[in-house]
């Protein structure tokens, strides 16, 4: 072997950064928020705008704090996506009956159309990311990328 010819390591550990495990998780979720947010460009909406406007049609009424834990996002960046799909009138904010203090949200006739729109999009872009694959690969796949969730978790946590 020359000097010129790449050295393909064995090893994950060995081999260069791009091609370890993490690295290649962390570009295929880039590419997968990429793709969606290009799929949703031609409704008005990114991936988060979307996975909010989403999870409030299917289970409205909510208030903006369990929307943003529910779907794992600050409070802060849940709130300006609501004051934009509250500006677009597709969700509206409603006074909660038990604490007026709150407020809860729930999506508008045209929200729940364009929530429609947006599960037709993300049907027909799960099924071209699944494309190849088969369904016990897909298991397999989640099964291990829970496990890595849950070694996250216990980094985080301490």
């Amino acid at each position: 072997m020359s000097r010129s010819e790449p050295v393909f390591p064995d090893h994950e550990l060995d081999a260069p950064p791009w091609k370890r495990f993490e690295s290649t998780l962390m570009a295929t979720s880039k590419s997968i928020r990429r793709a969606y947010d290009l799929r949703l460009q031609p409704v008005g909406l990114n991936l988060s705008e979307a996975c909010l406007l989403s999870y409030v049609t299917e289970h409205a009424p909510l208030t903006q704090t369990q929307v943003a834990d529910r779907i794992g996002m600050g409070r802060a960046p849940a709130g300006a996506i609501v004051d934009r799909l509250c500006r677009d009138e597709l969700l509206i904010r409603m006074p909660d009956p038990s604490d007026r203090r709150v407020w809860s949200l729930e999506a508008t006739t045209s929200g729940m159309r364009l929530a429609d729109q947006v599960a037709s999009i993300d049907r027909e872009l799960r099924n071209e990311l699944r494309n190849g694959l088969t369904r016990a690969e897909r298991d397999h796949l989640a099964t291990i990328l829970l496990q890595v969730q849950r070694n996250l978790a216990r980094v985080l946590d301490g």
